[in-house]
């Protein structure tokens, strides 16, 4: 572990300020400093994710599908008619998430395969957060921030769920990549390209994707160097307009979905917190508080810029990971709409806060203790989470669904209390067979 910190610290690259007039020798021999740290950074990078992944196909199909996951897999297998019509009238969000999901129902159809889709998402989110906290800060961030994110249990958790969750966290994170690239380096071409595809696709995984857009247009207001490029300007309008019938979806169902979610508390907003920082109860939640005040810290020793552009770079994170959770439970208020799991699109801007204020810490003899408490909690919650769920209470459609195809005989009926209930039981039904109807 404290190879491991000691082979974090910042390359030149990643702070071109400190490079000052050197000889043709000298930007050789740094180079290849370089290219050795990059190499590095890619070995422990794959240490990182293999070591993710393993966590996340760990015990993928033990659990039984729970009543949203088989919503997921019946509305995927609906003839397109069908699919468009229950798109538009109650499931539209999540419609890019149900859009991947049938092709990839052509291939297999046990738990394990279709949950693995979401681990690919869950795992490509892990190099894709390394690759912003580079580009906020150093690689040394980026790394710290992808080895939190690889046992955080939260994301463990909806990496193995048959919903979109864990394809929003990815999209949410390409989104603010080429954020902060567009704000850096302004392009009309593949940069703003990207952030308008990303940006939109994450509004189509997931409705509160959106609740991020708007947190970066009100950072962008703030950006320290010079004005926002009127190319950035210009893909929000297209982002608005290609967003626009969700926007439509909206309005005409209002949130007649959701009725079922009850006024929330500040008992919600703590047992979110705790979630958010991986199942490791309140002392990782309180290591996850003092870390993120560390990042917001200015910085000393830095000119006048440079400590504006980094707070700038904390001030950004922040809002992501405030703005959506403030702006739903006071809206809550008037009409319920905070749901813990929906606000995991705020879990890559939490962990490159306590990453970055992880990563002030230069002494490997303070780091590294200081990281392994961040990491071993956070995998006692992901353990705890394999012997339980501890966000919802999962119905056992499984176990009911193979009692009642066990003891059906020809002749018998079933009639479901609640209409919907008959779409994950159908799922277990095609994989077993049955007389049953």
């Amino acid at each position: 572990m404290e190879f491991l910190v000691r082979n974090l610290e910042p390359s030149a690259r990643d702070n071109p300020s400190s490079i000052g007039s050197s000889s043709a020798t000298e930007h050789s021999n740094l180079d290849s400093s370089d290219h050795a740290s990059s190499v590095l950074d890619l070995g422990i990078l794959a240490a990182i994710t293999t070591c993710g992944a393993f966590l996340r196909f760990h015990s993928l199909a033990t659990k039984t599908f729970w009543f949203d996951e088989g919503m997921s897999i019946g509305i995927a297998r609906l003839d397109w008619v069908n699919f468009a019509r229950i798109l538009w009238r109650r499931e539209a969000n999540m419609s890019l998430y149900y859009l991947s999901v049938r092709p990839w129902l052509h291939f297999g159809a046990s738990e394990f395969f279709v949950r693995s889709l979401s681990v690919i998402f869950g795992l490509a989110a892990i190099p894709a957060l390394y690759s912003l906290g580079r580009r906020l800060f150093n690689s040394r961030v980026g790394l710290i921030a992808a080895a939190l994110l690889a046992v955080n249990a939260y994301h463990v958790r909806y990496s193995q769920e048959a919903r979109s969750y864990s394809l929003m966290v990815l999209l949410c994170i390409g989104s603010s990549f080429y954020f902060v690239k567009a704000l850096e380096t302004p392009s009309r071409r593949n940069r703003i390209a990207y952030y308008i595809g990303f940006s939109s696709a994450a509004v189509y995984a997931h409705f509160y994707s959106a609740l991020l857009v708007i947190a970066q247009w009100t950072s962008a207001r703030y950006w320290p160097k010079t004005s926002v490029p009127p190319s950035l300007k210009s893909s929000w309008r297209w982002v608005a307009l290609i967003i626009s019938p969700v926007v439509l979806f909206i309005a005409t169902t209002g949130a007649g979905p959701l009725r079922w979610i009850h006024r929330p508390g500040l008992k919600d907003l703590a047992e979110l917190g705790l979630r958010l920082t991986g199942n490791g109860g309140w002392i990782l939640l309180l290591a996850y508080g003092v870390a993120s005040v560390v990042s917001l810290l200015q910085p000393s020793g830095n000119k006048l810029n440079q400590v504006s552009l980094e707070n700038w770079r904390s001030q950004f994170l922040l809002l992501w990971l405030l703005f959506p959770i403030a702006f739903v439970f006071l809206l809550s208020f008037a009409r319920p709409l905070f749901l813990p799991r929906y606000f995991i699109l705020c879990l890559p801007a939490l962990l490159l806060l306590a990453a970055s204020g992880l990563a002030r810490v230069r002494s490997p003899w303070l780091m590294t203790p200081a990281l392994l408490v961040f990491l071993a909690l956070s995998v006692q919650g992901t353990r705890g989470y394999y012997q339980d769920d501890f966000d919802l209470e999962r119905d056992n459609w499984r176990g009911a669904s193979d009692y009642l195809l066990s003891q059906s005989q020809a002749g018998d009926a079933l009639i479901f209390h609640v209409a919907m209930g008959r779409i994950p039981y159908e799922y277990y039904h095609s994989l077993r067979g049955s007389s049953l109807h």
